[in-house]
């Protein structure tokens, strides 16, 4: 019996050969799914900053979208509304230059400047995992894309449109929300690079 049993257990098959032996090429097996373990949450939180940056360029865009047709519908062709005396009215006026009225020689410049920064910002997220700067970017796109509407879509024509403009404070130029979306998401960028963040959550120091 006990020939018989060594006879009928004698491994002739690569399975039966191979039993409790690793095969080659299963140590590269394993460390490619290690790899790809690692890497789903990296992929799940990138995902995530991208939701957060569209999400607040699309805030950012809205807000701009909807302060601009109220103060055209009730505002334009009106009295100044003084909100704080002289130091901050909202006053309706047509801006064909850049953010707080600068270079209006230069309207379809500055609209292909606009364009220009969407798609940088657009590309820029598929490498985003930093919060910051997805706050940052979205407020830079939805103040661009803010303006940019104008520019499309206003009197006089088209990438020649002007931009409306009614936050007055006193002694300065007059704005509006997009210019202030871009000028904090600005300002927040700024201050990132600073601190050494970059735009793939890595900080880096000079």
């Amino acid at each position: 019996m006990a020939e018989a049993e060594r006879i009928i257990g004698t491994p002739d098959t690569p399975d039966a050969a191979g039993e409790g032996q690793e095969r080659p090429d299963a140590e590269p097996e394993r460390e490619q799914q290690e790899q790809q373990q690692e890497q789903a949450p990296e992929r799940t939180r990138g995902k995530r900053r991208v939701a957060v940056l569209f999400a607040v360029a699309l805030f950012a865009y809205l807000l701009d979208l909807g302060s601009k047709m109220l103060v055209v519908a009730k505002l334009e062709h009106h009295e100044p509304i003084e909100i704080i005396g002289d130091w901050l009215r909202f006053a309706a006026i047509r801006n064909a230059g850049a953010a707080f009225g600068f270079g209006e020689a230069f309207t379809i410049i500055f609209t292909v400047i606009a364009a220009a920064v969407i798609v940088v910002i657009a590309r820029l997220a598929r490498k985003l995992h930093s919060l910051p700067w997805a706050i940052a970017l979205g407020l830079l796109l939805g103040g661009a894309l803010g303006n940019l509407t104008d520019r499309i879509f206003r009197a006089p024509g088209v990438f020649e449109g002007a931009v409306v403009d009614f936050i007055a404070p006193k002694h300065f130029a007059v704005f509006n929300l997009a210019d202030s979306a871009i000028v904090c998401g600005g300002i927040l960028i700024v201050i990132l690079s600073f601190r050494g963040l970059d735009p793939d959550g890595t900080v880096h120091k000079d």
